[in-house]
């Protein structure tokens, strides 16, 4: 095996559950969600000595991937709204934050697909509004309109939720 492979090979390994989380949450099934890191990873083996940032390009064609198959015609009418977990097990979380997620990931789902990946880079990645607007090929302006709207969609979903029955908004 040539040092290009071990190396491509290493990242995979470190990446890509990191990265089938961030297409879920982009678009909501997990089966759309491995096929977009499925793409994203060959397109970056194709490129990988000429790739600068691999994390980088990686998590941009990822969530383009993940937009784009909810655009599809053919998807909204057979997409399955069923949200099962993973095959992988998870660890116990015994914090009771598990409904909190729950609830945030239904709320985004609720959101237009790029609005909720702007939501998803800026606030589960980390990522500045520059670094959204580049993985994202769009303006910064967008950007922060797409952070604004999704964020009030949010409260309203989430602030309306609270008051039909789990206490009081906070």
């Amino acid at each position: 095996m040539s040092d290009r492979e071990a190396e491509f090979r290493e990242f995979v390994a470190a990446r890509t559950e990191p990265l089938r989380g961030l297409a879920y949450l982009t678009c909501g099934d997990w089966q759309v969600a491995e096929d977009a890191v499925l793409a994203a990873l060959s397109r970056l083996y194709v490129k990988w000595n000429r790739v600068d940032n691999p994390a980088a390009y990686a998590r941009s064609a990822v969530v383009r991937a993940a937009i784009d198959e909810t655009r599809r015609p053919w998807w909204r009418r057979e997409q399955s709204r069923s949200h099962s977990m993973p095959d992988s097990a998870l660890p116990d979380d015994a914090t009771g934050a598990v409904d909190e997620r729950l609830r945030v990931r239904q709320a985004l789902d609720g959101l237009p697909a790029r609005q909720r990946a702007v939501l998803v880079l800026r606030f589960l990645e980390g990522l500045s509004v520059q670094e959204t607007a580049a993985a994202l090929k769009c303006p910064q302006g967008t950007v922060k309109v797409y952070t604004a709207r999704g964020l009030d969609a949010l409260r309203q979903i989430l602030g309306t939720e609270m008051e039909a029955g789990h206490g009081t908004a906070v």
